[in-house]
């Protein structure tokens, strides 16, 4: 299966043009406190299942990790359970504080 995959700058020139779009991020609440994309949702990895029903399937969703790894992997997971319109941030947040925000710090 392939998931889509989207640079840390495309999804900075889509956050500019689609205001609908749902930034999810599956890291860890002390890694989403130290670093994160303005207007993201926290959702760490291993909750996804339990919360699976407060996410809207018809809805495009980007999702972030540190480096792509786990959010790739939550990709897969909300794929496989029917959601359509979903992208993996390439380099996670890591490439999104060194192409698009300097302000957000990295780790």
């Amino acid at each position: 299966m392939s998931i889509k995959q989207i640079s840390a700058t495309e999804l900075k020139a889509k956050i500019q043009n689609e205001p609908h779009l749902f930034l999810l991020d599956v890291r860890e609440p002390n890694e989403f406190q130290y670093a994160r994309i303005e207007n993201s949702v926290l959702i760490p990895l291993n909750q996804i299942p339990q919360r699976l029903g407060k996410l809207n399937q018809q809805q495009e969703m980007v999702v972030i990790c540190h480096h792509g790894v786990r959010s790739q992997q939550a990709c897969m997971y909300l794929v496989n359970s029917g959601f359509a319109n979903v992208s993996n941030l390439t380099g996670g947040i890591d490439a999104w504080s060194c192409d698009c925000d300097n302000s957000v710090q990295r780790y």
